[in-house]
Parts: structure tokens; C-alpha cells; sequence
């Protein structure tokens, strides 16, 4: 035996808001469009992605922090009104789910 195994590896991302280390499909893709950050839940929008748990503790640290200003590079702060209602949308959708 070569020791090897043969689970594939999970890519991992670091969320923004809590700093912690999550697999890729954990967390949720945001990208900047026209000074406004957008929830890419396919991760298929062009250019740069931040990532972020969805949840709204993680999105009130990370908007706290200016953590997406800086990790999509934008010149000044960036409008979170979309993200806020997809991540809340997505909070009561897991919670009515038995």
C-alpha cells in the first residue's frame, strides 16, 4: 500500500466575516458588480469572489469589518442590501425546512 487515499480533496475557502476555514461548497461566493456586492451561490459571475458563511452573524462581521470592500479590491464601500435579503431569504429557508 502506498498510503495514498482515495477521497478527493475538498477545496477550502476562508470566510471573510469569521475568519474561519470552511469546504468551498459551505460557503457562499460574493462578487462586486458596479459597487455593490452580489451573492454567487453557482460561483459562476466573473471576477474576483470573497467568500462567506450564510449566515447573518458571519455578514455582520464582515460588514463591520470592510472585510469585502478589501478582499474584492473595490476603491470604496461597497452596497451589501442584496446580500443581506438573499442571506436572510436563505436563513428562514433553512429554518422552515423540517
Amino acid at each position: 500500500m502506498s498510503g495514498r487515499t482515495h477521497d478527493r480533496a475538498c477545496p477550502e475557502r476562508t470566510c471573510v466575516g469569521c475568519r474561519k476555514r470552511a469546504a468551498k461548497n459551505d460557503l457562499l461566493r460574493i462578487v462586486m458588480i458596479e459597487d455593490a456586492c452580489v451573492p454567487d451561490p453557482r460561483g459562476t459571475l466573473p471576477g474576483r469572489g470573497a467568500y462567506v458563511h450564510p449566515a447573518p452573524v458571519c455578514l455582520d462581521q464582515a460588514v463591520r469589518r470592510r472585510a469585502f470592500t478589501r478582499a474584492l479590491r473595490a476603491p470604496r464601500a461597497l452596497d451589501t442590501n442584496a446580500l443581506r435579503r438573499y442571506v436572510e431569504q436563505a436563513t428562514v429557508a433553512e429554518q422552515a425546512t423540517p
